[in-house]
């Protein structure tokens, strides 16, 4: 069951306005970077469910998150389909994030009423997901789409909540570019979470540019 009401995740989405993401197949590589990304002043998490046995992986870290992370809003990523929501619900997720917009994942979620956020990429799908209570859009894949596009969004519809994934990096000038335009917040996955030269996460710098990130989103709201 959540931990957090989707009202609650939608003001942290809001209030803080970065959520990482990632994903790992090992569990006690997922807390070091969960741990982190934490430290770093995140209080958000979109894990990424993109392996086999990733709702294992899941469960166990979202069980270290509310012993150990008290403060931390576990969510799920690349979510498909109704059955995968109702599967990470029940360990505990308190948010979904789709690449898609799907009615059987949209019911599973108001059902339960967890935070859910859906993959859309025109203003017609964006104002359908409105339409079936969708608080904050996802603009995926984010990295196909610039600020401008936001900013012509917002223009009919300025109620719209919108946070881009992918094509947003922790520095000042891609920050300045989207929260200009006028997102909610944003996802970082690869760009936020790094690694160094031997291909393993780098937890030190992580920590560091997720409070580079905060501190750069703060000054721009």
């Amino acid at each position: 069951m959540a931990q957090f009401t989707r009202i609650e995740v939608a003001t942290a989405m809001k209030e803080t306005g970065l959520v990482p993401l990632f994903y790992h197949p090992n569990i006690e590589v997922s807390k070091k970077v969960l741990k982190a990304c934490y430290d770093g002043g995140a209080r958000l998490m979109e894990f990424t469910a993109r392996g086999d046995f990733a709702h294992e992986v899941f469960g166990k870290l979202n069980k270290y998150a509310i012993k150990e992370l008290p403060d931390m809003i576990m969510g799920v990523g690349s979510v498909t389909d109704g059955a995968a929501a109702s599967r990470f619900i029940a360990l505990g997720a308190n948010f979904i994030v789709t690449p898609v917009l799907r009615e059987d994942i949209v019911i599973v979620c108001n059902r339960r009423k967890v935070l859910w956020s859906a993959g859309c990429g025109s203003l017609s799908e964006i104002a359908k997901a409105e339409e079936m209570g969708c608080e904050i859009v996802k603009l995926f894949p984010g990295g196909t789409y610039r600020a401008d596009f936001v900013k012509a969004i917002k223009g009919p519809q300025p109620w719209t909540s919108i946070m881009p994934t992918g094509g947003v990096s922790p520095t000042k000038e891609s920050l300045e570019s989207w929260f200009n335009a006028g997102v909610t917040c944003v996802g970082m996955g690869s760009k936020l979470i790094s690694k160094n030269t031997e291909g393993s996460f780098d937890y030190k710098k992580i920590k560091e540019l997720v409070k580079k990130a905060l501190k750069i989103i703060d000054a721009l709201k």
